[in-house]
C-alpha cells in the first residue's frame, strides 16, 4: 500500500496552543453548570473552570505534574458538555488533552496505574487482542465480585473491566459480501465495536446497500486513537491517526483513478466520529500532513448524518414502538448532533422520548468507567433513572461505550440507532 504520512517525520504532538485557549477563558463558571463532576463532587477543581486554572499553573510554569493535577484532570469525562454551555467558544477539549499529554509526559504514576492503564492500551485498541481478553474475561466474571470487596484501586478496576465484559463474545464476521454499487462511501470498522457487537456495522452496510451505496472495504485500518488520546498516550494516538488517513487517502485515491468518488467516511462510533473530525487539527501544525489529514477530517460523517442525504421514505411499524434516545456526549457536545438521529428515528415509524437532564454523561467515556468507576456508577445510576422514567420500550444510542455502559444497569434492552434504522427499513431485527 502507497505510505502519505510516516509517524517518523511528526513534530511534536503537543502543538495545541494551549495558551491561547486559556486566555480565551474569562472564568464565568457557566460551565460548571454542566459539569457532571462538579455536580457530583461539589469541588471547584473537579469543575472545567477550576481544571483550567490547574492546567495553566501547571504549562505556564513549565513544571511537573503533581498528584493534585493529576487527581482532578483524571476525573473529567471529556463529555465536553462544557463547551456547549461556554458563551466564549473556550476549545476545553483541546487543552485537557494537552494537559494530558504533559502528565504523561513529566508524572510517574503508581504502579497499580502504570500497571492497568499500560494493560488498557495495549488491549483496546486492536481488535483480536480485545476479542481474546474478552473471551477469558467471560469465564473469569463469577470473580467480578471478589475482586470488588479487595480494598486495593487495581482490583476495583479488574472488577470493573469484569462487570462491562459480555459474558459471551459474539462470533466475528471479517467480511460481508456486497455488490458493486455506483456510490461509495468508507467505513471506520472500529476496534472494540467490532467485538462487542458486530451487528452494529453488519447492520450499517446493510442498510446503505438496501439504498444503493457500496462500502468499500479497507483492509489496513484500525483504531481512531480516541482510547489512548485521552490517556495522554499521543504518540499512539497519532500512529493509529495516521494509519487510518494513509489506510483512508489510499482508498480514495484508488476511487478516483477507477472513475469513481468517495462520498463520505460513515462512523458508526460517536465516540470515534469526534476524534477522526478532530484529524485536521490534530496534524494541523504540520504542512506535510495538514491537507490530506483535513479531508479525511472534512468526510468524516456520522451514520445519521449521511442517511440524512439519502432521501428515506415515510416508514410505519407495524406496531408502536416507544424508544428513549440517549445522545451520547461525543454526539451532541463532540460532534453538535442532536435532533437528527431522532427525527430519523421518529421517520421511521418510531415513537421517540427525550432523556431527562440528558445533557449529562452515562459514565462511559472511553475507560472512565474502569479506571474511576465509582464516579462512573453514580453517573450511571443517575442516567438509568432519567431513562426509566420515559417508560420506553427500548433504548437507542449512537455510541458502542454507551450502549455497553447503560446495559449494565438497566433491564430495558439498548440498541444502536443505525440497528432501528435498518430493522424499520426491512433489515435484520436487533437482538431486543
Amino acid at each position: 500500500m502507497q505510505t502519505f504520512f510516516t509517524l517518523e517525520a511528526l513534530s511534536d504532538p503537543a502543538t495545541h496552543d494551549a495558551e491561547k485557549i486559556i486566555r480565551s477563558c474569562v472564568h464565568c463558571g457557566m460551565c460548571n453548570a454542566t459539569c457532571p463532576t462538579y455536580n457530583l463532587l461539589g469541588d471547584e477543581l473537579d469543575g472545567p473552570r477550576g481544571r483550567i486554572y490547574l492546567i495553566k499553573d501547571m504549562l505556564e510554569q513549565n513544571k511537573p505534574a503533581t498528584e493534585i493535577e493529576v487527581k482532578h484532570i483524571d476525573r473529567c469525562l471529556t463529555c465536553l458538555s462544557c463547551m456547549t454551555t461556554c458563551p466564549g467558544g473556550v476549545h476545553y477539549g483541546h487543552l485537557v488533552d494537552h494537559a494530558r499529554a504533559h502528565i504523561e509526559k513529566t508524572y510517574k504514576r503508581p504502579l497499580h496505574d502504570r500497571l492497568m492503564r499500560n494493560l488498557l492500551a495495549y488491549i483496546l485498541p486492536f481488535s483480536k487482542r480485545m476479542y481474546w481478553a474478552l473471551k477469558v474475561a467471560g469465564y473469569l466474571k463469577w470473580a467480578a465480585p471478589l475482586f470488588d470487596i479487595v480494598p486495593l484501586k487495581i482490583s476495583k478496576r479488574m472488577a470493573a473491566m469484569l462487570k462491562l465484559a459480555p459474558a459471551r463474545v459474539k462470533k466475528q464476521v471479517k467480511n460481508i459480501p456486497q455488490p458493486q454499487l455506483a456510490r461509495k462511501v468508507l467505513m471506520l470498522k472500529g476496534c472494540a465495536q467490532p467485538v462487542l457487537k458486530p451487528e452494529i456495522n453488519n447492520a450499517t452496510i446493510e442498510f446503505l446497500n438496501k439504498f444503493g451505496v457500496e462500502v468499500v472495504d479497507t483492509p489496513m485500518q484500525g483504531c481512531c486513537g480516541a482510547l489512548v488520546h485521552h490517556m495522554g498516550k499521543i504518540e499512539q494516538a497519532h500512529s493509529q491517526a495516521l494509519n487510518n488517513i494513509n489506510s483512508w487517502a489510499y482508498e480514495i485515491e484508488r476511487a478516483r483513478v477507477n472513475g469513481a468518488q468517495i462520498e463520505a467516511i460513515i462512523i458508526t462510533a460517536s465516540g470515534c466520529g469526534t476524534s477522526v473530525k478532530d484529524y485536521g487539527h490534530m496534524f494541523k501544525h504540520m504542512p506535510e500532513y495538514a491537507s490530506r489529514a483535513a479531508q479525511i477530517s472534512s468526510l468524516a460523517k456520522d451514520i445519521t448524518e449521511y442517511i440524512a442525504t439519502l432521501n428515506l421514505p415515510e416508514n410505519s411499524l407495524p406496531q408502536p414502538i416507544t424508544v428513549a434516545y440517549h445522545s451520547a456526549c461525543s454526539m451532541q457536545h463532540g460532534q453538535k448532533i442532536t435532533n437528527l438521529p431522532k427525527e430519523l428515528l421518529m421517520r421511521a415509524g418510531f415513537t421517540v422520548k427525550d432523556i431527562a437532564q440528558g445533557h449529562f454523561c452515562c459514565g462511559s467515556a472511553g475507560v472512565y468507567n474502569i479506571m474511576q468507576n465509582e464516579i462512573s456508577q453514580q453517573l450511571l445510576k443517575n442516567k438509568v433513572q432519567n431513562i426509566e422514567a420515559t417508560n420506553a420500550q427500548l433504548i437507542a444510542t449512537g455510541n458502542i461505550g454507551c450502549i455497553t455502559q447503560i446495559a449494565t444497569g438497566t433491564h430495558i434492552p439498548i440498541v444502536h440507532t443505525i440497528e432501528l434504522l435498518n430493522w424499520a427499513y426491512g433489515g435484520v431485527k436487533p437482538a431486543i
